[in-house]
């Protein structure tokens, strides 16, 4: 029951990264840090890798679930 929840947790943290990011893409929204401009390469980076733990999580949350 608890690794359940923490695959659900995963989604919803991935899944909200990816579509900050995908905002930031569409929307060409400029990101500084600490005085530094982000480039935008970053956010495309972020999109794949968040992506990719994102379905993993709903992957893993399905064999936890008894599907496959």
């Amino acid at each position: 029951m608890v690794l359940k929840l923490y695959y659900k947790a995963i989604i919803i943290v991935f899944g909200t990264i990816v579509i900050v990011h995908l905002a930031r893409i569409t929307g060409e929204w400029d990101a500084v840090i600490n005085g530094a401009p982000v480039p935008m390469w970053a956010s495309w980076a972020a999109v794949f890798i968040a992506g990719y733990l994102a379905v993993r999580g709903i992957q893993l949350s399905d064999e936890c679930n008894g599907k496959k």
